[in-house]
């Protein structure tokens, strides 16, 4: 390696800092296992007339996927409140997610699904990319509200009360749920499409 790739290599951009990563990584983590235990309490009195199998749920049982749950919970709160304020504070929101224009919006999701939106520089997101995050921040916060509103109901009537009840909190939340799962398996496979996302990911360039 010569002098002038290391000189070149230090000073390539920092796409994602330090703390973005740290906070991405933990909440992966916090997501999968609120998902699959998440599964697991679902079948102990589905909503629909199907249920996951117990191979992809987490907990083996009720009590079992409870505990994995609280557990998730609470690590996907603590974690979120850290990178939603850093992500204020730092100006990381406002700089990365906006402004959206609609008519952007439609142009690169035509060029999305035709396979011509350029993913060359990683350090912007294009339209499509900030309507998921930013759409995903707001899910994000749908699906603890209506989580906790499943969990107190009492204690949170108000939360409670303005989903339209607990059994109506329990389809939002798994509505919110949903969307999540897709968008994990978007997000994965353009991960997989553009590895140097992934790659910036880990060491932040």
């Amino acid at each position: 390696m010569t002098a002038e790739t290391v000189s070149l290599d230090s000073t390539e951009t920092v796409i994602h800092p330090a703390w973005v990563r740290i906070c991405h990584w933990i909440n992966a983590l916090a997501i999968l296992m609120m998902i699959g235990s998440g599964w697991q309490i679902y079948d102990a009195s589905p909503l629909f007339g199907f249920t996951f199998p117990r191979s992809i749920a987490l907990g083996n049982w009720l009590g079992g996927a409870l505990l994995w749950h609280f557990a998730g919970m609470w690590l996907l709160v603590v974690n979120g409140v850290v990178y939603v304020t850093l992500g204020f504070v730092t100006g990381r929101f406002r700089h990365k997610l906006l402004p959206i224009y609609p008519r952007q919006v439609l142009a690169d999701l035509k060029a999305a699904l035709t396979f011509k939106l350029s993913h060359d520089d990683l350090t912007h997101y294009n339209a499509v990319q900030k309507v998921l995050y930013a759409g995903i921040l707001l899910t994000g916060v749908v699906i603890v509200a209506s989580g906790l509103s499943i969990w107190k109901p009492v204690q949170f009537q108000e939360i409670t009360a303005f989903f339209g009840g607990y059994d109506t909190a329990r389809y939002v939340h798994f509505a919110a749920m949903a969307a999540i799962v897709v968008f994990l398996v978007v997000h994965v496979t353009l991960a997989a499409i553009v590895p140097k996302s992934l790659r910036a990911m880990i060491v932040g360039r």
